[in-house]
């Protein structure tokens, strides 16, 4: 993505399944003819890029059309959210497959954008399943203290 925050140029990483529906846009484009090869991928008239803030747009509609519930005193989610939930969400997974989230916050920041793991923190919610997985852990840690304490 060209003049993203801050006018950065950004890779935006994507897995295998995203890959292979791109793949067969351009295709189907190539094959079609219609619209030049330098055209955006993501565009209406297949001349301009979509703007950012119409996928903003589209998302506070869809909240709306899914009738989402939204607790008395909270905000209604917003497109940036998703960022907060994909963080948390690898923290949660790596805590489940029994990885160390602290050697792979680089590839955490990495993916989401960042320079460093310090600006990812930011997105990094305690979550009760968070702080569950962090507690086992915990206990798994001390468990030899206790053990040793007790006799």
């Amino acid at each position: 993505m060209r003049g993203g925050k801050f006018g950065k140029t950004r890779l935006v990483p994507h897995g295998p399944r995203i890959g292979k529906l791109i793949a067969e846009q351009l295709a189907r484009r190539r094959a079609d003819g219609t619209v030049a090869d330098d055209a955006p991928l993501f565009s209406f008239d297949g001349r301009r890029c979509v703007h950012p803030g119409t996928a903003s747009q589209v998302f506070h509609r869809l909240v709306t059309v899914l009738d989402l519930t939204v607790p008395e005193g909270v905000s209604p989610p917003r497109l940036h959210d998703l960022r907060h939930s994909f963080a948390v969400g690898c923290l949660l997974r790596w805590y489940r497959d029994g990885l160390d989230p602290s050697t792979r916050l680089q590839h955490l920041a990495t993916f989401l954008g960042h320079v460093d793991p310090a600006s990812t923190a930011v997105y990094l919610t305690v979550t009760p399943g968070l702080l569950g997985q962090a507690n086992q852990r915990f206990e798994a840690f001390t468990e030899p203290v206790w053990r040793q304490a007790a006799r």
